[in-house]
């Protein structure tokens, strides 16, 4: 069984926590704004990532295959899910902080992702200010 604390160093150093801005391919339809919370392991380590999805209890582990040389396949856990960060991932790193850089890329998620619930990117001030915000992420 992981620990908290065993995650948080994790995260720490494989995790991410990443926005994605995604231009609407209709004119009808609004910006779509995708937030992703991962952990990105080499393929021998892919059982450490489903203790990690029994630890959340949601998300997902997908296979990445690797193209640069010298390099191994990999494996990714990935919660992208508003309403699993929302209740899951984001209150377990508010009661578990971070300890690296990553806790400012966690924080303007954090804003970002209350942002997108509210569907501020449905309009084109609240657009702007989440571009701002994830411009300010790694």
């Amino acid at each position: 069984m992981l620990t908290s604390d065993y995650i948080v160093g994790l995260t720490d150093g494989e995790g991410s926590f990443c926005v994605y801005i995604r231009k609407p391919e209709k004119k009808t339809w609004h910006t779509r704004i995708e937030c992703h919370y991962y952990i990105k392991l080499r393929e021998d380590d892919r059982a450490l990532l489903v203790k990690v999805k029994n630890f959340f209890g949601c998300g997902r582990i997908d296979f990445q295959k690797e193209y640069r040389e010298n390099q191994r396949d990999n494996y990714r856990y990935q919660v992208s899910s508003l309403r699993e960060l929302r209740e899951i991932i984001i209150p377990f790193f508010k009661g578990s902080p971070l300890q690296s850089k990553r806790i400012k890329d966690f924080s303007l998620f954090c804003t970002i992702v209350e942002l997108v619930v509210r569907k501020a990117h449905h309009t084109s001030a609240g657009l702007r200010r989440i571009s701002q915000l994830k411009n300010r992420m790694h």
